[in-house]
């Protein structure tokens, strides 16, 4: 499908229904735009949907360097899986009056900060978004049926990685560094989050329109 803004938001507001809490997820490699679109989407849906990031579910610095996962900070075993899972489960049933928290990560600090994404009970949408929506192991697995839809965003991969070296050096890192990151970390992440492409429900390529 052409990435046409206007006809997703129509669809992502389909997934409305009164009396219902509905989950839509968007996945994609890293640097395909996927918080851009989500955000979007979430905008133009004025009030009736939130973002809940995958990404408020990284590890801590500390714990990485515990682990010895540091230089592999993103590959799935750097992330809280059944955290993230367990999220999605009370997202999925929200209780009256009950305001859920959820992370968010922070480029910034590179640290994911708890309670920043407040849930309110009444909002019909939740948008999520994340690398391993469609990771079909261990409890990544599990996010497949927790979802209702989920869209997987391809982009031109030149413009993709240019894209992210530029983030990392954006966000201070020297350009030798992050150009060995994006080659030896982000695109690796890449190639295994493709193998989950044909378990989206719609494949959006291109650069965003409308």
């Amino acid at each position: 499908m052409d990435p046409d803004l206007a006809r997703l938001v129509s669809r992502a507001r389909s997934l409305i229904a009164p009396g219902r809490r509905r989950v839509l997820g968007i996945a994609g490699p890293p640097g395909a735009g996927k918080s851009t679109l989500a955000g979007e989407l979430v905008r133009r849906l004025d009030g009736q949907a939130v973002l809940v990031p995958m990404d408020g579910f990284h590890l801590s610095n500390a714990e990485l360097r515990r682990l010895g996962r540091t230089e592999r900070k993103g590959a799935p075993d750097t992330f809280d899986a059944d955290g993230y899972v367990a999220l999605l489960a009370r997202l999925r049933s929200p209780k009256p009056g009950t305001v859920v928290y959820a992370p968010e990560f922070d480029r910034s600090l590179e640290e994911a900060l708890a309670g920043s994404v407040p849930v309110a009970p009444d909002v019909p949408l939740v948008v999520t978004e994340g690398n391993y929506l469609l990771h079909d192991e261990g409890a990544w697995a599990q996010v497949r049926d927790l979802v209702d839809e989920i869209w997987y965003l391809h982009a031109d991969d030149e413009r993709r990685v240019r894209g992210l070296v530029e983030r990392h050096v954006r966000h201070g890192k020297p350009r030798p560094y992050a150009e060995r990151w994006v080659r030896e970390s982000d695109e690796v992440n890449a190639r295994l989050v493709a193998s989950g492409r044909e378990r989206a429900d719609l494949v959006i390529t291109g650069a965003l329109t409308g």
